[in-house]
């Protein structure tokens, strides 16, 4: 029998999905994948409510099977040439200022999707002037021609999760690499320091403050701008398991420690996720 920690007081959020209809109508309407919707994320019904979405492009079909994950991990579908073309309709209909744009992992793709994000990039940039783009890029296994494709593109800021600290990898997200993903960020500003960079991790999985602290000194060394930090939470009973629920205080003890090492904007508590209040990052940048 598996030992399933109880979940503190203090991840007892409410979650409202009442007055979602409009935004979920458009999202059907133009057959469009959410992250919000394919991870079961908790705070769908307030980013929804104010207007909030990830876009999650290349299908919802996934070629990792990270165990912390809810999206499908199974055959993937034909690339769809439309998509950019709806996700910038949609844009629009919705009056989007920030837009957050994000994929499964496609390995099955000789480039890794890139040029799908460079598509999608030009595509809304054209038919919606004053927004603000964010991608959230998968690691292209490690192709910089790949990842030249999306800088190519100047988005506003490129994010790319390290999820978890080093040690865990080979249990949590076993078909990447630590290191591969800190090259990711640093091969960015490489490319063009002009575009902002950012990373998440999750927290619960077992991993120990030293560890936590030793990821912050790495993102900092490849000139990451911006973090979150928010708790695990277990899709399910397949998933891995919760080690454990990190207080409130530690999160703000965390992004205390993460701001004095130089990052410009850090989001830290339990419920926070990696495109949560995603445009607040580049407030005063």
């Amino acid at each position: 029998m598996q030992n399933i920690l109880k979940r503190p007081l203090w991840l007892n959020k409410k979650i409202n999905l009442s007055g979602l209809s409009e935004m979920k109508s458009v999202l059907r309407d133009f057959n469009l994948h959410t992250v919000c919707e394919e991870a079961a994320c908790p705070n769908i019904g307030e980013c929804f409510h104010q207007g909030e979405v990830t876009f999650m492009i290349l299908g919802d079909i996934c070629t990792r099977e990270c165990k912390f994950c809810n999206v499908d991990s199974k055959i993937p579908q034909a690339i769809d040439c439309n998509e950019p073309r709806r996700i910038a309709e949609a844009v629009r209909k919705l009056n989007l200022k920030h837009v957050v744009i994000t994929s499964v992992t496609r390995d099955d793709l000789e480039d890794g999707g890139a040029d799908v994000f460079y598509q999608t990039i030009l595509t809304v940039r054209g038919s919606n002037k004053d927004v603000k783009i964010e991608v959230l890029i998968p690691d292209f296994k490690g192709d910089e021609q790949a990842l030249g494709k999306v800088i190519e593109a100047k988005p506003d800021i490129i994010g790319h999760n390290v999820e978890t600290v080093s040690r865990l990898y080979a249990e949590v997200r076993p078909q990447a690499y630590y290191k591969r993903s800190l090259r990711v960020l640093k091969a960015v500003k490489e490319f063009n320091s002009e575009i902002y960079t950012k990373s998440s991790l999750m927290l619960g999985l077992g991993e120990e403050e030293s560890e936590v602290l030793a990821v912050l000194r790495d993102l900092r060394k490849v000139e990451c701008d911006f973090l979150s930090l928010g708790q695990y939470l277990r899709p399910s009973l397949k998933h891995f398991s919760v080690k454990e629920y990190i207080a409130p205080d530690r999160f703000e003890y965390y992004k205390i420690q993460a701001l004095d090492l130089g990052f410009s904007h850090v989001e830290s508590a339990p419920y926070v996720r990696s495109s949560y209040h995603a445009a607040e990052y580049l407030t005063g940048m």
